[in-house]
């Protein structure tokens, strides 16, 4: 029976358990994933002493079944589909979702960056922290963008994780802590008591004032 957390800041300081050599390092940055992710990363962040920022990814949802994701999108143009259910859908559905999307990244990028400046890791090591791994499409879009952006080491952490998934996203990070990967994984939102939607206001607030 896989643990279930409280909330996400229960599993961020559960996750931080499994990141304590990370603690106190200067070239560690701990990111979330919007939104569901950045109560998590400020556990994390707060229990090692390390900086804290956001990572955009949006999923991609398949246009009938918007919880299945084909795949996910980050800043700076990353894309990465899922070719096993990307080639099933039409290409215009594809083009549709693909646009919708872009255009939500976008507004929570300039909401979330506000007046920092844009997310650089270069020379860093790059700490991605989400609530869970269900198909693994964002994660690994996150990977590719922190890849992208001079990480020199990239981790994802995340508290709960489908077993499949878990190994797809270990032959692409560097490393990924996952302490509960149940078998007959179902909904991320199983494994915690209060699943609530992330807010913008709460992403913001977690960040604390720009400098």
């Amino acid at each position: 029976m896989a643990t279930t957390y409280r909330d996400r800041a229960e599993a961020g300081n559960a996750l931080a358990e499994r990141l304590t050599p990370l603690a106190g390092r200067p070239d560690v940055t701990v990111l979330g994933l919007v939104r569901g992710g950045v109560p998590v990363a400020a556990a994390v962040a707060d229990r090692l002493g390390t900086p804290l920022d956001v990572l955009v990814v949006r999923k991609l949802g398949v246009p009938w079944a918007p919880e299945v994701a084909f795949g996910a999108i980050g800043p700076g143009g990353v894309e990465v589909l899922n070719e096993a259910y990307a080639a099933r859908l039409d290409r215009a559905d594809v083009a549709e979702v693909v646009r919708r999307e872009r255009a939500e990244a976008d507004r929570r990028e300039r909401l979330y960056r506000r007046d920092r400046p844009p997310l650089d890791l270069t020379g860093r090591v790059a700490v991605i922290a989400d609530d869970g791994l269900a198909t693994g499409a964002s994660a690994r879009a996150a990977v590719a963008v922190a890849r992208r952006l001079g990480a020199d080491r990239v981790v994802v952490a995340v508290p709960v994780g489908a077993p499949d998934a878990y190994a797809a996203l270990a032959d692409e990070a560097d490393e990924v802590v996952c302490p509960e990967r149940p078998t007959g994984f179902g909904a991320v939102s199983q494994y915690y008591t209060d699943f609530h939607e992330v807010s913008d206001e709460e992403v913001l607030t977690a960040l604390g004032p720009a400098d």
